[in-house]
């Protein structure tokens, strides 16, 4: 007879186990069947491993300016492969993690492949495609996340035209690499490598790196990444990537014509796609629009009992984003009518140095929606935590809608973006205005103070730039 269960949900990412964990919660018998890792690509190849590389590229850096702090080494350096080895011994560290959670809150964890067989039935699967058994649940969810994507025509091979898996668990270090993409995945690695010595170019199509975030901010980052050393080809297309015998020759049209890069590696990061193949999809006639599952509000598909969350119904792909539909999709199965997940409040972090972060309209998006704005920044030449702290370099930008004082978009470049940005996520959930943005009486001496200077500044209030 099968097992049976009241929700089991197919991936065990930071969509999945979120869900699984929370429907526990909830009174739900819960399994989560994941063969490849609990935690799924964040915990193991994602989120987690790149921030213990991208923090040895920090200390390292930091130690190339030791002067700069009356300090003095001699003879220090690195090894490479105990900088990997770190990481991977922290993604072990944090999947674990999820496997105790699975045992604190009741979660059974089924260690195979999942595929959908109906509405109510789950089958598992070996890694060879075998036949182990068969689940029933009365809810589904899909959670199976994304893989990389290529460019059409070239095939990560896996050895000199890599993806993020062989990234950040290469034996040595590459003499040079070419990064394909400069979204949050390339800059990342392109900042790493490069404080390690690495001769870094970035590929990008579009006019900037990081062409998603503020212009400002992207004009930022390549002055800094200048300053590096790290090389930048915008507005350039990949033509074709050649193989050769000592690394990659890749043919690039720029503005001024056809181009050949030569690296040992290229690094293919311009975004991912959906895992939606062999699931059992078709055969449930579960509709997809441009390659991912399309779902309603609370991540219903047009199958009833089957739902989907994270990457696997398309962006954003973040691992925040994909744990809040989780937790949203098991509450409303639940019938606690949960507020929707607000696309429009999502921050967005890169976690080179300097760091950038960012929740909101940017200011091209909300001059395009019609607001009128008002823009203050604040740099951290102007923040004493910051200077004291070694590092100046960066502002934050707060945009304002000026007919009535709202929030709707903070901008953030500097060594802890990521952390600040939090602020503004929290302001703009509780509506939040100028006025109580400038009144709130923010600690000093301390970074987050340049979110309440920004402010100030938007209204000719500051007084300390």
């Amino acid at each position: 007879m099968a097992q049976s269960f009241d929700v089991v949900v197919i991936g065990g990412g930071p969509g999945g186990y979120v869900a699984a964990i929370r429907a526990s919660q909830l009174g739900f018998k819960t399994a989560c069947v994941e063969a490849k890792h609990l935690g799924g690509i964040c915990l193991n190849w994602g989120c987690i491993p790149t921030k213990s590389l991208l923090r040895n590229a920090e200390i390292w850096e930091t130690v190339q300016h030791a002067e700069d702090y009356g300090l003095k080494f001699d003879n220090v350096s690195f090894d490479f492969s105990k900088i990997i080895a770190r990481s991977r011994g922290i993604a072990d560290r944090m999947s674990k993690g999820v496997a105790f959670l699975f045992k604190k809150y009741n979660v059974t964890h089924i260690d195979a492949y999942g595929k959908l067989l109906a509405k109510n039935r789950v089958g598992t699967f070996d890694r060879d495609g075998g036949k182990l058994d068969e689940i029933e649940a009365k809810h589904i969810i899909v959670a199976t996340g994304a893989r990389p994507r290529s460019i059409p025509g070239i095939e990560i091979d896996r050895q000199k035209v890599i993806s993020y898996f062989e990234a950040m668990s290469l034996e040595n270090r590459p003499e040079s690499l070419i990064v394909l993409g400069a979204g949050a995945i390339g800059v990342e690695f392109a900042y790493f490598y490069n404080a390690l010595g690495t001769n870094v170019t970035i590929v990008e199509m579009l006019d900037h790196i990081l062409p998603i975030e503020d212009e400002d901010v992207s004009k930022e980052l390549e002055r800094s990444f200048r300053k590096k050393k790290i090389g930048m080809k915008t507005k350039t297309r990949v033509q074709s990537i050649e193989k050769t015998d000592s690394g990659v020759r890749v043919t690039v049209a720029t503005e001024k014509g056809e181009e050949v890069l030569e690296g040992d590696m290229a690094l293919m990061a311009v975004g991912v796609q959906g895992n939606v193949e062999n699931i059992g999809l078709e055969e449930l006639g579960i509709t997809l629009d441009r390659g991912y599952i399309k779902v309603d509000e609370y991540y219903r598909t047009n199958v009833e009992g089957v739902y989907a969350i994270g990457d696997v119904v398309g962006p954003p792909w973040l691992a925040h984003v994909a744990s809040a539909e989780g937790i949203t999709c098991v509450e409303a199965i639940a019938g606690k009518e949960p507020v929707p997940v607000n696309y429009e409040n999502i921050p967005g972090c890169t976690y080179c140095q300097p760091q950038v972060a960012s929740v909101g309209l940017t200011e091209k998006k909300a001059k395009e929606l019609g607001y009128e704005v008002k823009i203050g920044k604040f740099p951290f030449t102007a923040s004493g935590k910051a200077v004291a702290s070694g590092h100046p370099e960066g502002f934050v930008k707060m945009i304002y809608d000026a007919k009535y004082g709202e929030l709707l978009g903070t901008h953030i470049i500097g060594s802890e973006a990521t952390e600040l940005i939090a602020e503004a996520a929290l302001g703009r959930t509780l509506e939040t205005t100028e006025h109580e943005m400038i009144k709130t009486v923010h600690a000093h001496p301390t970074l987050s103070e340049a979110l309440m200077e920004a402010t100030a500044a938007a209204y000719g209030e500051s007084v300390n730039f």
